[in-house]
């Protein structure tokens, strides 16, 4: 088994879009020749977009696209540049008259530190599209989807740390499988094998970590349970192993162990943590295997997105904290 980077999934392009000052941005997933479709929503509070055609007993059996995107429920109009940019490729499910591009996505809340008034948009999304068939390197950390992402939120914007866009893929023999996942969480980001935290709630005059339970407890002790609801964690996974529509959607289930081990808490009322999972459907494996690498990938997915993030609005990051060491 050896890590590879997330380009090199075959059947799959990645691409982000952002600006930069208004700390938003997108990022897109696209499978032109279509890919098998799952997707598991846990969170309390989610934004998402034709989740429901990737439901088992639901006709539509590919999909073309997934996005991940900032600005709210604003966000979901990154759909419109993803459809045009896929029409314009005559890519999308054939109903006759023309093809239909099937575009499944999920957003995060965003809207501040940055300009809550630029959200990303149709356009956004297309260029982003237009990323995705470039050659650059699919940034990790504070990029597209992650781009204004924070996590820590327990007591608010005045605790909080950057989050960020992370991906993780390996490839064992001719099986390949990644995760791209935007950690915009309300918990704390923790490494399960040293069980440290990484992001979170954080004092930054102290420079300590509070933690997320800790403080929660606290707060029902107080009887004071408001909560800073600016929250999600979204991404998807993908491989070629060869699945069906129910097979793909129990592995977008059991990826989201993933989000458990290194997310805590995860799973919030004021969290929309979803999980998208897309196969090109090609190799023969073990699927108790396949469930055990998707939440291996999702995990690790999470762990690059705040390794990478960069500090912005003079809220720290995890790198920020360790020139600080």
């Amino acid at each position: 088994m050896k890590e590879i980077p997330i380009q090199k999934l075959t059947g799959f392009r990645f691409g982000h879009a952002q600006n930069s000052d208004a700390l938003t941005g997108c990022s897109v997933i696209i499978c032109e020749d279509g890919a098998v479709g799952g997707v598991e929503v846990r969170g309390g509070a989610p934004g998402t977009r034709e989740t429901d055609a990737l439901k088992p007993e639901n006709l539509v059996e590919e999909v073309h696209g997934v996005f991940l995107s900032g600005g709210s429920a604003f966000g979901l109009d990154v759909a419109n540049g993803v459809m045009k940019f896929l029409e314009e490729k005559n890519v999308g499910f054939d109903v006759q008259v023309t093809k239909v591009p099937i575009v499944s996505g999920a957003i995060l809340f965003d809207l501040y530190p940055g300009d809550s008034n630029v959200r990303p948009d149709s356009q956004m999304g297309y260029k982003a599209c237009i990323m995705a068939y470039s050659n650059n390197v699919f940034k990790q950390g504070s990029a597209g989807a992650g781009m204004g992402a924070t996590v820590g939120k327990c007591l608010g914007s005045d605790y909080v740390m950057r989050g960020g866009i992370g991906s993780y893929a390996i490839e064992l023999g001719d099986l390949q499988i990644g995760a791209v996942i935007a950690v915009n969480a309300f918990g704390d980001i923790i490494d399960p094998v040293t069980n440290q935290i990484l992001a979170g709630v954080y004092d930054r005059s102290k420079q300590i970590f509070l933690r997320s339970d800790k403080q929660m407890l606290k707060q029902l002790e107080k009887k004071a349970t408001n909560r800073f609801t600016g929250n999600t964690t979204i991404g998807s996974i993908m491989t070629n192993a060869k699945l069906s529509k129910s097979q793909v959607n129990k592995i977008a289930a059991i990826a989201h162990d993933g989000f458990a081990r290194t997310i805590r808490p995860s799973h919030t009322l004021v969290d929309g943590d979803t999980l998208f999972a897309l196969s090109t459907n090609k190799i023969e494996t073990d699927l108790n295997v396949l469930s055990m690498l998707a939440s291996m990938v999702v995990e690790n997915a999470v762990m690059n997105a705040v390794k990478n993030a960069e500090t912005a609005f003079q809220i720290p990051s995890h790198s920020n904290l360790e020139k600080c060491l």
